[in-house]
């Protein structure tokens, strides 16, 4: 279903002109003096532009952080940091809604998904302002001969560098600001070229709510200039990558000029396994969300949808029904549920994939472009393929968009079999009524995180992560935090 609601909210300020880099508490233009073109994916036009930032940029910004680490930010205390995200956390939420509608704009999201962030933000927000105090020292009892006291702390870093996907920057700033602020680390930042305005928003609003200079830098441009840039900087101590297993080989390799800490989280082709005695009434629009949602642009979506054989042809009749009552539509709409993926070159790889799917397996429900007032836009319907065998292409491949794969299944060992049979190791979700299956689904599962009769779930202070090609290193919880730390140990001699 095509949204065509137009009480759509006025484009904010912000989104016009051309956007600078920040480095050093300071809106710089890049070294190239070159720019990108922001474009609105529901209409395919440019908005406005952003500086084309590349490895003279990242040098500077590299340098402002080291300089802030090793200056007056390394004597705050783990209450003035506490002080700073809490007031970076209420001028964000006073922003919100300027900030939620800039990501609609910038990727494509619906206000629906957007506005809800709200709550979640200011979640992730208050999680990392109680985790000041994690550079704790610890004075253990000791076994060496003679008097010495023995204390161990908890160091920051240093220089953190982030380099985060287009498809949640509203999200994903705040896994590499917030632990930053939280330790005492320093950041530079490089966002995705399709989508960089949320991420400049709230930096201004950072650096309005007191944030020092030099503690967080932003580096708009491409990754295979700026992103390399950072990866390889022999004066960044931490990365954090969010993206594609390709990328992430190769930073992995750029990585070892100075050994950097990394953590990656990459894609995924996730279970979202439907037994026979699962309630369907919740089953099928959440499984269906599960890969619809942000157009299918999320890297833990359950996009291989498994149903119990004695099922199967109810679930699949009942998600073509409900597929089709989706509005897809400008993200702005509020009635939208659905938006465009966030490029030309995103529509044509998911356009590339359902074509493959059309040649493997059934097509349901979707796979074409909408027309009309969208036919501009980088739209997509939400797409569902039926008698799906795990071994296609489009069961194995991550497409990234609105494309689910129903596989049928006899029994929880086949289940199991099938949904592990697979590189990637992100995520995974069971939909069933009975406990012990529901148990032994989700340790059976070798994934990341697990969810159970829901799909999508996050809370920040457990946080989650990959296992195999889905990445190392875990994203919120405490774990985050001490990531950005090292431990020192001091022996002093009391004789």
């Amino acid at each position: 279903m095509t949204s065509q609601n137009h009480d759509r909210p006025e484009r904010p300020a912000f989104v016009q002109g051309a956007k600078k880099l920040l480095i050093g508490g300071r809106w710089v233009d890049p070294a190239g003096g070159e720019q990108i073109a922001a474009i609105n994916p529901a209409t395919g036009q440019e908005m406005c532009r952003i500086a084309r930032g590349d490895a003279r940029d990242v040098d500077l910004a590299v340098a402002a952080a080291r300089r802030a680490f090793e200056g007056d930010w390394s004597r705050w205390t783990p209450h003035q940091r506490r002080k700073l995200l809490l007031k970076v956390h209420d001028l964000v939420l006073d922003h919100f809604e300027e900030l939620a509608l800039i990501e609609t704009l910038d990727m494509g999201a619906p206000l629906s998904r957007t506005r809800n962030l709200r709550e979640w933000t200011s979640q992730v927000l208050q999680f990392y302002a109680s985790q000041c105090d994690a550079g704790t020292v610890a004075a253990p009892r000791n076994s060496l001969p003679g008097h010495f006291l023995t204390l161990k702390q908890m160091m920051p870093v240093g220089v953190v560098g982030g380099i985060i996907p287009w498809n949640g920057p509203l999200i994903g700033l705040w896994w590499i600001f917030g632990p930053a602020l939280a330790t005492g680390c320093t950041a530079v930042l490089k966002p995705a070229e399709d989508a960089s305005l949320s991420v400049l928003r709230v930096s201004e609003l950072m650096l309005e709510a007191g944030v020092p200079e030099g503690v967080i830098n932003v580096v708009t441009g491409y990754g295979h200039e700026a992103g390399q840039a950072l990866a390889e900087h022999m004066g960044v101590d931490r990365l954090a990558f969010t993206g594609s297993v390709g990328t992430a080989q190769a930073i992995t390799r750029a990585s070892a000029g100075n050994l950097k800490r990394l953590q990656m989280e990459l894609g995924g082709k996730s279970p979202d396994i439907v037994f026979a005695d699962a309630d369907l009434d919740k089953a099928v629009p959440g499984a269906a969300m599960g890969v619809f949602t942000n157009t299918g642009q999320v890297c833990v979506a359950g996009t291989r949808i498994f149903v119990q054989r004695r099922v199967h042809d109810e679930f699949v009749a009942r998600l073509k029904e409900f597929t089709a009552t989706i509005r897809v539509g400008d993200g702005c709409d509020p009635q939208t549920q659905v938006g465009p993926l966030v490029s030309q070159r995103q529509l044509e790889r998911v356009q590339h994939y359902i074509g493959i799917g059309g040649g493997e397996a059934e097509l349901v429900a979707g796979g074409r472009r909408p027309g009309g007032e969208l036919a501009a836009g980088f739209y997509v319907e939400p797409t569902v393929f039926a008698n799906v065998r795990n071994d296609m292409t489009i069961a194995r491949e991550e497409i990234f968009g609105p494309v689910a794969s129903v596989i049928p299944f006899d029994d929880m060992d086949e289940a199991l079999r099938l949904a592990n049979d697979t590189p990637y190791g992100l995520a995974g979700g069971v939909w069933t009524q009975n406990l012990g299956t529901a148990h032994k689904v989700a340790q059976g599962i070798r994934a990341g995180t697990v969810w159970v009769n829901c799909y999508g779930v996050l809370d920040p202070a457990i946080g989650f992560g990959g296992t195999k090609m889905s990445g190392y290193g875990w994203k919120g919880a405490r774990e985050h935090v001490e990531s950005f730390l090292y431990p020192k140990a001091t022996y002093i001699n009391l004789d």
